[in-house]
């Protein structure tokens, strides 16, 4: 499924239009059926429903909606914000609709009191404000209404995107947009929908068709959402005669005196994803504890200064068919050495931790390397590699992988809430899999375990790294709705999470 912009979205309505030859007026009509489909599972008759309509297009959908469930009925009463003279367009035909068949709706600039006497009334709020088209500050009267929609009990459902937030996930300084417990978007969601703060006020989100074809969306910004459905599609499959080496050999170099345990979390990992042979390089000064820790593994121990890794010096590299560094690494001189000794081979590598603190200063050796390479920066990391704010990075997240993807020609994955991965080309994949127990020290251990436990048994590198963060998060979703709560899940219990997710899932397959 589709990730689109404002713009992305516009020009669709206007091929679909103008091309195409799908009216604007038929398109709503449209919009309004498959919105209603979707209340009918949610709501029933006696519940008393307020829809909020706005001057736009969101508007003009909420009065196909009112239209259609006063039809069938359902208690509707329709609230319009906006002067009965800001109504223009394709949300004025259908307002004249709906008005020549029979219903009346309430305007807000005669009734204000009687509208914040009946609000606390209704059970079912369905807001139809604002929609994409909302630029800079929530004007009044939207703003008040919202105000007060945020304050009921009532169960508040968002047409495309709740109202106040704009489709690319910015949200008003001091002002709060429409709080919903659900939305449905409307063709294909939107990129705010996948960033914070912006995405915090959507609640679940539900998507309808509303007939625009796929040939109007002509954008080469490529955003997909990797579900189930793909995941399944792409699972490597082991041949019944395979090996160990059939599924690949990897170099993961990691580890100081104070974070031992980071590469042997990514080594589990990777075992668990299905890797065939793991060799993990460290000081040779924590070679017991770690090998004590995994009895699968391999071990390369290498010379030390104080703790931590002492210079450039590792294993043969062409013996494995992948490399990871950066896990517990440190980030003393002997660790950036190796960083850089790295970029300067093409073998397949895959970037962690303390590897992505010393990759800012080898950047213009990034853009240069030739390898297949992989980086795992959550966002204060991607700050450090832009030099820019985490505020900066969270507000443009999918901007600022894709320019950085592109210019670096490497495989990104921004780690937070809807992990975003990206190609070298520019095609980004947003992770729909996942929740807050994540958020404890270990876990991108074990994420960079399970990529490169993928990729090294698979040549598709994109559905590699998708399926691994798609698996990553899945496993936090299942043990928090089974014996976990959003507090205790540990980095060990994704690794542990692992094999029943797996045989799940290739049960279904």
């Amino acid at each position: 499924m589709r990730v689109v912009t404002a713009r992305e979205m516009y020009e669709a309505d206007r091929i679909a239009a103008e091309e195409i030859g799908l009216s604007g007026v038929t398109l709503m009509e449209n919009a309004g059926h498959a919105i209603c489909r979707k209340l009918e599972e949610w709501i029933v008759r006696e519940e008393r429903i307020a829809i909020l309509v706005g001057a736009g297009n969101n508007g003009g959908d909420g009065f196909v909606v009112a239209r259609i469930l006063k039809s069938r009925g359902f208690k509707v009463d329709v609230w319009v914000a906006p002067n009965r003279d800001k109504i223009k367009g394709d949300a004025a035909e259908h307002r004249d609709i709906f008005l020549r068949a029979g219903y009346s709706p309430y305007y807000y600039e005669t009734n204000e009191k009687e509208f914040y006497e009946h609000l606390p009334a209704y059970s079912v709020i369905i807001d139809c404000l604002l929609g994409i088209g909302i630029k800079g500050e929530i004007r009044s009267p939207y703003n008040e209404i919202i105000s007060a929609v945020n304050k009921c009990s009532a169960k508040v459902i968002a047409v495309d995107l709740p109202s106040g937030v704009a489709a690319d996930g910015t949200v008003p300084n001091g002002q709060e947009p429409i709080r919903a417990n659900r939305t449905i978007t409307l063709q294909y969601p939107k990129t705010g929908a996948f960033t914070f703060p912006a995405a915090s006020y959507y609640g679940t989100i539900s998507r309808v068709d509303i007939g625009i074809p796929p040939k109007a969306f002509r954008s080469d910004q490529v955003r997909l959402l990797w579900q189930e459905e793909a995941v399944k599609s792409t699972l490597p499959v082991r041949d019944p005669s395979s090996h160990k080496g059939s599924h690949g050999k990897g170099l993961i170099i990691g580890g100081s005196r104070e974070m031992t345990g980071a590469p042997m979390m990514t080594a589990m990992a990777a075992y668990r994803a299905g890797a065939g042979l793991i060799t993990v390089a460290v000081p040779d000064v924590i070679l017991p504890v770690a090998a004590a820790s995994m009895l699968e593994a391999m071990y390369k121990p290498m010379p030390s200064d104080e703790g931590s890794f002492s210079g450039s010096e590792m294993p043969d590299l062409e013996a494995y068919h992948a490399v990871a560094v950066g896990p517990g690494m440190g980030r003393g001189k002997g660790s950036a050495a190796i960083v850089k000794r790295l970029l300067e081979e093409d073998i397949p590598l895959l970037i962690d931790a303390d590897g992505l603190f010393h990759l800012s200063s080898f950047l213009e050796m990034l853009e240069r390397r030739n390898g297949i390479t992989i980086l795992t920066p959550h966002p204060g990391e991607m700050a450090r590699l832009l030099n820019c704010s985490i505020g900066y990075v969270q507000s443009n997240r999918f901007e600022v992988s894709r320019d950085f993807a592109v210019k670096y020609g490497v495989f990104l994955v921004l780690k937070g809430p809807f992990t975003i991965v990206t190609t070298p080309n520019g095609e980004q994949f947003v992770n729909t899999t996942g929740n807050a127990s994540l958020a404890k020290g270990g876990s991108g251990d074990v994420l960079a375990g399970t990529i490169f436990g993928f990729m090294l048994q698979d040549d598709k590198t994109q559905s590699a790294i998708s399926n691994a963060v798609y698996v990553h998060g899945g496993i936090a979703d299942n043990l928090v709705a089974t014996a976990h709560s959003l507090m205790d899940v540990m980095a060990t219990d994704i690794i542990n999470g692992i094999p029943l997710f797996l045989r799940t899932f290739f049960q279904e397959v």
